[in-house]
C-alpha cells in the first residue's frame, strides 16, 4: 500500500494540478493554523513529493516560532529543534535535513502523510518516529498534511496499537476529522 500511494503521490506532483492544489493546501493549512494558533509549530522538511511545509507562517501579521524534528535511530526516538527557517545545514540519523538549534516542544504539529484515513490514522514510511513522539506528547495537537491522493478506502487500513491518530488531516481538497 506505501509504495502504491508513494507512486500516486508523484504522479500527482507531476501533473498540471499540482501547482493550483498547493495553493490550496497552504491557504487551508494557513486557515487551521489561524484557528490554533501555536506558539510554536513544528514543521517537517519535504522529501519525496510531500507538500513543502517548511516555510515561515504567519498567524494575525505575527511569525509563528518554527521547529525541526531531529530523528534518532537507536534508541528510535524523535524531537523537535527550534528552527530559524534557513536551509539547514545539519541532517538527523535518517539524513533528513534539520535545524541545530536547541530542543522544544512545539504545541502544534505539521505531520507529513503517505496516506490517511477519515478517523485520523495515517501510513508514513514506516519508522514510527511521529507515533512515538505523539505518544509521548499527548497535549501536542498533531495536524495531519497530505494531497488527496493519499486517502486510503475505509477498511484498508487497520490501524497497528502503537498507531496514534492525528487531530484532523489538511489536503488540497478539504480537512478531515
Amino acid at each position: 500500500m506505501r509504495q502504491h500511494l508513494l507512486a500516486e503521490r508523484e504522479r500527482f506532483v507531476l501533473s498540471p494540478a499540482a501547482a493550483d492544489a498547493a495553493r490550496a493546501l497552504e491557504d487551508r493549512l494557513v486557515a487551521v493554523l489561524a484557528q490554533l494558533v501555536p506558539e510554536c509549530l513544528g514543521v517537517y522538511w519535504p522529501m519525496r513529493s510531500e507538500f513543502n511545509a517548511a516555510h515561515r507562517w504567519r498567524v494575525d501579521d505575527v511569525d509563528v516560532p518554527l521547529a525541526l524534528p531531529f530523528a534518532r535511530r537507536d534508541p528510535p526516538s524523535m524531537q523537535y529543534r527550534v528552527w530559524d527557517g534557513r536551509e539547514p545545514a545539519e541532517r538527523d540519523d535518517c539524513n533528513i535535513p534539520t535545524a541545530s538549534g536547541g530542543p522544544v516542544t512545539p504545541d502544534v504539529v505539521l505531520v507529513p502523510c503517505v496516506g490517511f484515513t477519515d478517523d485520523g490514522y495515517r501510513l508514513g514510511y514506516g519508522g514510527g518516529f511521529f507515533d512515538r513522539y505523539m505518544e509521548k506528547h499527548p497535549d501536542t495537537t498533531a495536524i495531519g498534511v497530505a494531497w488527496s491522493v493519499g486517502r486510503i478506502e475505509p477498511g484498508a487500513f487497520v490501524p497497528q496499537a502503537h498507531d496514534r491518530p492525528l487531530m484532523l488531516v489538511v489536503t488540497e481538497s478539504g480537512v478531515v476529522g
